[in-house]
């Protein structure tokens, strides 16, 4: 009899616990995501980033509505986890196909309407679905140089997608800096690894009126290492 009473005891307690992590949960998320458990899961990341990763940022300056590019120089797997907790609105990255269907991933990244991009097929059918999303008004994510790539490494020339879309589009372009993370160069491990990361926001960029050499010299004197 007293197994039974502690039994429940026990089970009551995991409840109550339970049920007061999913409420600190949807006191921390900030964006709308357009589910409550997306909404759950964007509350623990801005909780995982801000503690347990000490990152340093202000939120992204987007405006509350409307269309807008944000981009960021690419060192981690912690990257977008970096930019979704500094950001007030929802980021649909463009990621590559590969780590789009990666196991054990591949719902999250769906819930999050992550634009998969077949760098080796069609990646047009992606340049497409990022287009239909800033026509809706959303904001997109993307890495320009199109793969991890650390400040010790030669210089690597950015796609000119972000500045055909942005030109496409007719949306401003926020450029962000990532420094200080420990994980640099590792995709899921940088995740796991604590370090002191911190994002430097810049006025966004108007493309529309630039040709793409323009554009990208503009984000990347922002995102490159030497020239922020």
């Amino acid at each position: 009899m007293d197994s039974v009473v502690y039994l429940t005891i026990a089970i009551l307690a995991v409840l109550l616990l339970g049920h007061r992590a999913l409420r600190a949960l949807e006191r921390a998320h900030i964006a709308d995501w357009g589910g409550r458990w997306v909404n759950r899961i964007d509350g623990f990341n801005r909780l995982f980033c801000h503690y347990f990763h000490r990152l340093s940022a202000d939120c992204l300056p987007l405006p509350e509505s409307g269309p807008a590019l944000v981009v960021a120089n690419h060192v981690s797997g912690l990257d977008p986890l970096l930019l979704i907790a500094a950001s007030r609105r929802p980021l649909r990255f463009i990621i590559a196909a590969e780590q789009y269907h990666r196991f054990g991933f591949h719902w999250l990244f769906r819930a999050a309407g992550c634009i998969p991009v077949d760098r080796r097929g069609r990646p047009e059918r992606a340049f497409r679905e990022a287009l239909k999303a800033l026509a809706a008004g959303e904001v997109v994510a993307l890495f320009p140089h199109g793969t991890i790539h650390l400040d010790s490494e030669p210089p690597r020339p950015l796609k000119r997608g972000v500045a055909r879309l942005a030109q496409l589009a007719d949306c401003p372009v926020y450029p962000v800096r990532l420094e200080g993370i420990k994980g640099e160069g590792q995709v899921v491990l940088a995740a796991f690894r604590r370090g002191a990361p911190r994002l430097t926001s810049h006025a966004p960029i108007n493309c529309h009126q630039l040709n793409d050499a323009d554009c990208l010299r503009y984000i990347s004197e922002y995102i490159e290492p030497h020239r922020h």
